[in-house]
């Protein structure tokens, strides 16, 4: 079940490969996504010292969490994938133009997991592109429910 969506990554970005990862979250961030408060558009992934960091995922605390904690909405999350799939995208996004962005976050198992694509930078005239293929795709439903709903009469 999908939780929190990054729309603009596929906007940006062409999606070559997507890999799945668990995040170390605290209790408060845990009851808050369930909540549904959490957004995911700004997030991005680095690769510090072997390890992945999830930054820029927004987890807005609740106004009942607990009075010992110091919620902080936009802490740097850990991510945790095995060190070989770690090992190899270090290798492909120290390849030119090649970066980690965050999906999606899901529940699998009762955990929250984090969709995250090895993806490269699209240029200008590829976004205006997909913005003229989905602008005729909807186009193209317009017309075709227009065609069934006025169609032949007998």
């Amino acid at each position: 079940m999908t939780i929190a969506e990054n729309r603009k990554a596929h906007f940006n970005y062409h999606i070559e490969e997507r890999f799945e990862a668990g995040i170390v979250l605290e209790g408060w961030e845990v009851k808050a996504i369930r909540e549904g408060q959490v957004q995911l558009t700004d997030g991005y992934v680095v690769i510090k010292d072997g390890e992945l960091f999830l930054i820029g995922l927004r987890i807005n605390a609740l106004r009942s969490a607990s009075t010992h904690v110091k919620p902080e909405a936009d802490r740097t999350k850990k991510l945790l994938m095995h060190r070989a799939q770690i090992r190899r995208l270090i290798g492909k996004t120290e390849q030119k133009g090649y970066t980690l962005v965050p999906l999606n976050l899901h529940y699998k198992e009762g955990y929250v997991k984090v969709d995250i694509a090895l993806a490269k930078g699209k240029a200008e005239h590829d976004k205006r592109n997909t913005v003229k293929e989905r602008d005729w795709e909807r186009e193209k439903g317009r017309l075709m429910r227009h065609k069934v709903s006025s169609g032949p009469k007998d």
